[in-house]
């Protein structure tokens, strides 16, 4: 201790011998030191100056000078640590007799617990034999029942039934592949089921391809089929109709036996509304209909979790079908290939709307109408597109009807239909031009055919053909055979063509939306007759007629047109569904009427023409006669002889009425013939005696028209006498005691109301009496003048006022 001791007091020695920096490096050094500061810096600083035995002088330094402090507090200790060393050495002591005793207890449980021991270790052991032995029976039950549902599922792939080896599946991955003992297995379910899963799906997708393509065909024939149906449907409306307007005819002609026409008519429709029945609720007999594949394919993909995926996969699918459904062959007509385009459309939307009902959810309400929208939008450019493109009018009417077929049918479906018929209706007014133009050129052919003559009908069918089915016949008796009509092939002809025109047209604007369009097909109507027929007519008689017989038969065939006429618009209205009684309340004149004036007017022309030929004979009648002519001059007794001849054969072909107006024309032209006569430059003066022979003349005429009495009322038989008016009441003037009540107004008018005032001025003035004949007797020279020649005379001056 002592050493130690004169050792710490050399080091201070040392350190005086440093320089005084050092000193002064010391703290600083003692400080970084106890602060647990970086000594670095000193160290490069002792370095860079070359001097590191200063700094290793102040380290030893500061070394002896904690060791001091440590020696103090190890001094403070000792005592302290002395006795701690007292009490170990007492402890060792216990320990040692503790030892002892314990080995003593050891050695007895080892002799104790050595063969409890070894019964311990064979009861582990069996334990442990025991549980593995129930750990490999549940393996064992547990592998039993997963190779089971393997087999299982195994079985029902075979089979085809995927939804069922789908669950099988499921209860693999939930109840056995987590517990599988094995490993293997779990590898081989973990490789197996996605695979299972995937076969599945492709094959449940194969599946569902073919019903794509299966469909396609079955949507064809379900359309073909449902438009079938409603074509039934209409045919059986219309044959209902039929029925009623032939009761409604019979009732209207007091016929009896309508009443039992009507019930078995209902009869008839009871059958057909129940057999529609299953059609109008829920087309369940439609036949090769079948969705389970399609429904199938969604509950395998609902099963495995696809079921959006799916569903958009057969949207996108029917969507692509419904567009490739919409090409229209260029290669094909549209004629020919439009029943099929249309068909396939409806059964598109048909099986659509069985899905929507039944499908659970697999399309929407939404799609579905989106789909319909895009249809009748492809619909509607298609028919514009192809109507503007047809010249034919039953091409029109072939399409139109197929599709207002197709919207009576999806109509039914809740698809809205009027954007199709709306396209109809656009089109109406071309359809009825063409209809016109067809009918045009029909016309102009059945009058380039007719011969003029009378139709011989030998049979009652050829009665029934020609004369009934258009209600021409004058009376209800059938006559007997054979029977020569009145009238030509025209007729007949004529009305097949309007009567088709008719029904073609009603059938156009039947079941296109618009409930009254008899108005409509009256319009067109008029058009055909007052243009087209009448047209032609006008046409053929100014053209063709040769001959007072054809002209008697242009004229005849014109009185038969005008009964046909009526029919024709009874016709129209009866095809319209409205009453008669209104379709009569609207009737306008007759539309021929330009074509019946101009066979009248040719027919009386032709007749004029003929009777001029007679009326030259007037030159030969003595104007200054001595004698009255008792049985008429030449003339008139051949026109009379002529016209009795003509009259004999007309009554045979024209009407009574026709017949009245011709000769009315006639007995004008040849009182017209007769004033002129008397008014020309041929004849200088007549006297008395020969107008007293013109009086016989003209009643010889009179006695011709009342004559005809039998064939015409007395009251045609007067209309046609006066046609005579203006030669007879001249005649009655110039023979007349009283010349001069002429002037007075009222019986002017009663009795005179025919002549021309300036006429009877120059026609008088040609009247001489007997004593104004160039040679007359002496004796008569100084006689008094004639009173009546006197009154005359002063009528003359008169007028000439």
């Amino acid at each position: 201790m002592q050493a130690t001791r004169s050792r710490r007091k050399v080091a201070p020695e040392a350190a005086d011998g440093g320089d005084s920096g050092g000193k002064l490096e010391q703290p600083l050094l003692s400080s970084a030191i106890c602060n647990g500061e970086d000594l670095g810096p000193f160290v490069r600083k002792v370095f860079a100056s070359g001097r590191p035995e200063t700094l290793l002088l102040h380290l030893r330094h500061f070394a002896r000078s904690k060791e001091s402090e440590i020696e103090e507090v190890c001094k403070s200790h000792y005592q302290d640590f002395i006795l701690a060393v007292d009490d170990l050495r007492s402890l060792l002591s216990d320990v040692d007799s503790l030892k002892s005793a314990l080995s003593v207890s050891n050695s007895r449980l080892q002799s104790v617990g050595g063969p409890l021991l070894s019964s311990l270790d064979s009861l582990v052991v069996a334990q442990n034999v025991s549980k593995n032995v129930n750990s490999a029976l549940q393996s064992a039950t547990l592998c039993i029942k997963l190779m089971e549902l393997c087999s299982r599922a195994n079985l029902h792939l075979s089979n085809g039934s995927f939804y069922m080896a789908l669950k099988c599946l499921d209860s693999i991955e939930n109840e056995f592949q987590d517990k599988t003992p094995s490993s293997t297995l779990k590898r081989m379910l973990e490789r197996k089921i996605p695979e299972i899963r995937s076969h599945i799906e492709r094959e449940i997708s194969k599946e569902f391809g073919d019903w794509l393509v299966d469909i396609r065909v079955v949507s064809r024939n379900l359309g073909q089929l449902a438009i079938g149906q409603a074509s039934a449907a209409r045919q059986r409306e219309e044959d209902m109709r039929i029925k009623q307007r032939q009761a409604e005819e019979q009732s209207r002609l007091s016929l009896r036996g309508c009443v039992y026409a009507l019930e078995e008519d209902d009869e008839e429709g009871g059958l057909g509304g129940d057999e529609n029945d299953g059609y109008n609720n829920g087309n369940n007999g439609f036949s090769g209909f079948d969705l389970t594949p399609l429904y199938r394919a969604y509950h395998i993909h609902q099963t495995l979790g696809l079921e959006d995926r799916f569903k958009q996969y057969y949207f996108e699918n029917r969507k692509l079908q419904l567009t490739s459904d919409f090409q229209v062959s260029s290669m094909t007509p549209f004629l020919e290939s439009h029943q099929t385009f249309f068909a396939q459309i409806a059964g598109f939307f048909i099986i659509e709307d069985r899905i929507l009902r039944t499908g659970g959810g697999l399309v929407s309400k939404l799609e579905v109408e989106n789909l319909w929208e895009t249809a009748v939008s492809k619909m509607c450019s298609v028919l514009e597109d192809q109507f503007s493109r047809m010249q034919t009018a039953s091409h029109l009417l072939l399409i139109k009807d197929y599709v207002s077929l197709l919207g009576v049918t999806l109509r039914r479906y809740s698809y809205p239909v009027d954007a199709l018929l709306n396209v109809l209706s656009k089109h109406r007014d071309k359809y009825h031009e063409l209809l016109l133009s067809d009918c045009r050129k029909q016309i102009a052919e059945a009058l380039a055919d007719d011969k003029f003559e009378q139709i011989l009908m030998k049979k009652e069918y050829e009665y029934s053909m020609n004369v009934l089915s258009f209600q021409l016949q004058a009376s209800d008796i059938v006559p007997a055979f054979p029977y020569v009509a009145p009238f030509s092939s025209t007729v007949p002809d004529c009305c097949r063509i309007v009567r088709s025109f008719i029904e073609d047209s009603v059938s156009f604007m039947s079941y296109g939306g618009q409930l009254d369009f008899y108005d409509v097909v009256k319009k067109y109507l008029d058009r055909l007759l007052g243009e087209v027929l009448d047209g032609a007519l006008v046409k053929l008689i100014s053209s063709s007629v040769q001959g007072v017989s054809q002209a008697m038969q242009v004229a005849a065939n014109m009185a038969v047109l005008e009964r046909a006429c009526d029919f024709f618009f009874r016709h129209a209205a009866q095809l319209s569904g409205i009453p008669l009684r209104m379709a009569e309340r609207g009737r306008k004149q007759f539309p021929l009427d330009k074509a019946r004036d101009a066979a009248e007017e040719t027919l009386s022309g032709m007749l004029k023409r003929k009777v001029d030929g007679f009326m030259t004979l007037i030159e030969n009648v003595n104007w200054m006669t001595d004698e009255a002519s008792q049985g008429g001059n030449e003339y008139v007794n051949e026109v009379i002889v002529y016209l009795e001849t003509l009259v004999s054969t007309a009554q045979q072909i024209l009407p009574p009425q026709v017949l009245k107006r011709v000769l009315q024309y006639v007995l004008s032209h040849i009182s017209e013939k007769i004033v002129g006569a008397l008014l020309g430059d041929s004849v200088k003066r007549f006297n008395e005696n020969a107008i007293m022979g013109i009086d016989v003349d003209i009643q010889l005429l009179e006695s011709f028209a009342d004559n005809l009495s039998p064939a015409l009322s007395e009251g045609d038989a007067n209309q046609m006498k006066n046609a005579l008016a203006e030669s007879r009441q001249l005649i009655n003037l110039l023979l007349s005691n009283q010349p001069e009540n002429f002037l007075n107004p009222v019986i002017r008018e009663r009795s005179y109301n025919a002549l021309d005032y300036r006429k009877v001025v120059t026609i008088s003035e040609k009247l001489r009496d007997s004593s104004d004949r160039l040679f007359g007797t002496f004796a008569s020279r100084g006689a008094r003048q004639n009173p009546k020649k006197k009154s005359l005379d002063a009528l003359i001056k008169r007028l000439k006022m």
